[in-house]
């Protein structure tokens, strides 16, 4: 049977038709992979500008002599720990300040860590002041070889309060995980027990100072230091408590 010229001409218009269809809606392979695609390039976009709302946290950069810059991969990680176990938008790319820095305000939580000397000049003193009064919060770990140092320099920050050892019961200790007996022994040094030192401020610790633990570098990669799991674990929920406590109470 022949087919008129009048037929074919309506037989292409309509496959004309239903091939620009078929253009305009998308299978569900190529939908996928547009999806795919937006959701890498938001990824790559939030890597590179995280969410301004986030919690950032920082590194202090301090003078005295010591190894301020420590562990490079410990506030990573351990803000990757923070990010994967709580509800807390986070920003998990380390910030370095110095107290004198003009956006010393914008982090709520510092972190400091190292060997040795750490001291403030009378400037710097009174800014930090500023800072914990305005509702700051700094957080030192000692690496080794900071305790004796260090506990002057807190005496000096504020001199009308006594530095502190915590008890196990306070809530730096309970604010995420429950540590009965205080914060874990994660590196030997001198073979003492750990302890937390604070300063309080109208009943909320400002300053914490943790010796004989070192939990900052229970935060390190895992091949740094060969902590087991269960270590580098308690390492990080500890951090995760001073955290906590800083942001909530």
């Amino acid at each position: 049977m022949r087919i008129k010229l009048s037929q074919t001409l309506v037989f292409l218009t309509l496959l004309s038709a239903a091939l620009v269809v078929t253009a305009q809606t998308p299978s569900p392979l190529r939908q996928m992979r547009t999806q795919q695609d937006a959701n890498y390039q938001q990824n790559q976009q939030n890597r590179y500008h995280p969410d301004p709302s986030a919690l950032k946290v920082a590194r202090l950069h301090y003078s005295g002599g010591g190894d301020w810059y420590w562990g490079s991969s410990a506030i990573p990680n351990f803000l990757k720990f923070v990010r994967d176990n709580t509800d807390f938008p986070v920003d998990t790319i380390e910030r370095q300040v110095r107290i004198t820095d003009p956006e010393l305000f914008q982090f709520p939580f510092l972190f400091a860590t190292g060997h040795g000397v750490i001291s403030f000049s009378p400037e710097e003193q009174e800014r930090l002041r500023q800072y914990l009064m305005a509702g700051g919060f700094l957080f030192i770990n000692d690496s080794y070889g900071m305790d004796k140092t260090f506990r002057r320099e807190m005496a000096d920050l504020f001199p009308e309060r006594e530095v502190v050892e915590l008890p196990f019961d306070h809530k730096i200790y309970h604010s995420f995980y429950d540590f009965p007996n205080g914060p874990p022994k994660i590196h030997e040094h001198d073979g003492l027990p750990p302890r937390g030192y604070a300063i309080v401020v109208n009943g909320r610790v400002v300053l914490y100072f943790l010796v004989e633990s070192d939990i900052g570098d229970g935060w390190e990669d895992e091949q740094v230091h060969s902590d087991p799991p269960e270590k580098r674990d308690a390492a990080f929920r500890m951090g995760l408590n001073i955290l906590a406590y800083a942001l909530l109470y």
